[in-house]
Parts: C-alpha cells; structure tokens; sequence
C-alpha cells in the first residue's frame, strides 16, 4: 500500500486571472447599459523598442480591448528627452477619457531620464501600477484601503493568488524575498496590514536558508534563478514565486525555457500550495491591471 502524495496543489495564475477578467468585462458591460458612454481609459507609455516590453504592452493591450476597455498605446521614440516625456504624462493626466496611465519600465532610451521622475509625473488618481510615491505611501501607512489608492499589480495578484488557497493569512510568518518597489515591498505591507507577521529578505541577508525555513508564506521576488531551494521550505507553507528568469533549453522551440526564483520540482514536494513559472504569478499582474483600470474609471463617473 503506498502512502498518499502530500505533494503541493498548483496555483493556476491562469485560471484565477480568466476568473477575475470576466468579472471585470461583467462589470463593464453592466456600466455600459447605465451609460452608454462608459470606457475605461488605459494609456501605457513606452520609450524606445526593447523587445521584452513590446511583448508586456501587447498582451495588456490586446487584453483591455477584449474587456471593452479603450486601452492606448503611446510608443515613443528613445531620442525623447525627460522634458518631453514628463509633457506627454501631462497631456494623458488632463484627458478626462484616460483613467489609468502606466509607464512600461524600464525605459528604453538614449539620453539619462529618471524612471522615478516620471512614475511619479502620473497623477496619483491615474496611476493604476501603484509605483507613485503618494500611492506608496499611503500603502505603507495602511491607509490604501480607506483612499482612492492604488497596489501595485504584482502584490495584489499575489494576495489574491493567497485568498485562492482559504488558508488564513493573519498571523501567519510570511517571508518576502526581494524589497523592490514594484514587488517586494509593497507586498510585504500588504502582507502586515493582512495581519501576517512580515520579514523581508535581501541580497545581503545572512542565513537567507534558515529565515526561509521558518515561513509560513513564502514570497520569492528576488530576481534570481532557483535562489530558493526546496529543503528551505517549511513542509505546508504557501509559495508564491515571482520571477522569471530565462534559461537557455534546446528542447524547446524558442531555445529557451522559463524558471522562477525558487527550485520548482523540490519545493512542491514540501509545500501546501504552489505558483508555477509561467502561468503563475503573472497573468495576474495583467488582469489586476485591469482590475485597477476599472476601479479608476468607476471612481470617475458623477454620482
């Protein structure tokens, strides 16, 4: 008789995102038999032509335009000095038909502009990435859920990927690997104002194996191949792995597979629940865009 397989349930990325695009296009469609007029607004910006972000834009126009959204892609050149970029933000933040504006990081360009000069040029009621420091810091002060605020996308599929699972968060040890502003830090507040018990972890974090191991919730945001291995995870704790990495594999057509910042095979052999890479994590920053994009445009219209 053999003993039954503990090994972990996926989280479908997939699936969950088709779940919460249909509920958006439901709503849509719902506020265009109230008014005719409605059409959520999403303007994303792209300095230059890196391959990778023309792919990202893409998938998130194609994506508006299935959901009834009018969803705007304004490619600029990477001649564009900062000065005319900061003017193109301004022009979108006055068009009352744009509720959402995103700038496709990181900037492709020929001349030195501040990524953060311009994510921070969004006008806090548009900026449905989550990367203005008013946003920020209302997310950090735990005052998001009482303002017109915006999460970044990435965390807030990643809380729902959490909710996915009916375990309980609050007061849990949840381990965040990786503090940056679009991932990393933004979910570990959203992991402490959801009652967890939140370390965040780094490059230069001592003893990273054994911070790991005592995680009820693990969040791998480090951007660093396999960094994690499966003997680090705690048996029964959540995964919820970010990365994306891109490895080189004659197997497969493109000549390239990809892997996350966490040891696949071993970890699901440990943990409860699990995201796979691809089809994990990030379809639902693209469907959270959405969700956010909506929110703005409701959040627009007279009462």
């Amino acid at each position: 008789m053999h003993a039954e397989s503990t090994e972990a349930r996926l989280l479908d990325g997939k699936q969950i995102s088709s779940n919460i695009k249909s509920k958006v296009k439901g709503e849509v469609d719902f506020a265009r038999n109230e008014c005719a007029s409605f059409k959520p607004g999403l303007a994303i910006v792209q300095v230059g032509d890196r391959q990778d972000s023309n792919v990202y834009v893409g998938m998130k126009i194609k994506t508006g335009g299935e959901l009834g959204f009018d969803a705007r892609h304004v490619k600029l050149s990477a001649e564009i000095t900062e000065e005319k970029l900061l003017e193109e933000i301004s022009s979108l933040n006055k068009d009352p038909n744009i509720h959402g504006i995103i700038v496709q990081l990181p900037l492709d360009c020929k001349s030195k502009i501040d990524s953060s000069k311009c994510t921070n040029a969004v006008s806090p009621e548009k900026d449905v990435d989550g990367l203005n420091e008013i946003n920020a810091g209302r997310l950090s002060r735990g005052v998001h859920l009482d303002t017109n605020s915006f999460v970044p996308c990435t965390p807030r599929g990643c809380m729902e990927m959490l909710k996915e699972t009916g375990l309980p968060v609050q007061g849990k040890h949840a381990v965040v690997v990786g503090r940056s502003k679009i991932v990393g830090s933004p979910m570990a507040n959203l992991l402490t104002w959801a009652n967890a018990t939140v370390t965040i972890c780094h490059s230069r974090t001592q003893n990273l194996d054994q911070i790991v191991k005592q995680a009820d919730i693990v969040v791998a945001a480090c951007g660093q191949m396999e960094l994690i291995k499966g003997s680090w995870i705690k048996p029964g704790a959540v995964v919820i792995d970010c990365g994306i990495n891109v490895v080189p594999d004659v197997t497969k057509k493109s000549g390239r597979r990809l892997v996350g910042d966490v040891e696949f095979a071993e970890a699901k052999k440990v943990a409860s629940w699990i995201t796979p890479v691809p089809g994990g994590v990030g379809p639902m920053t693209v469907a959270m865009l959405m969700r956010n994009t909506l929110d703005s445009a409701k959040r627009s219209q007279p009462t």
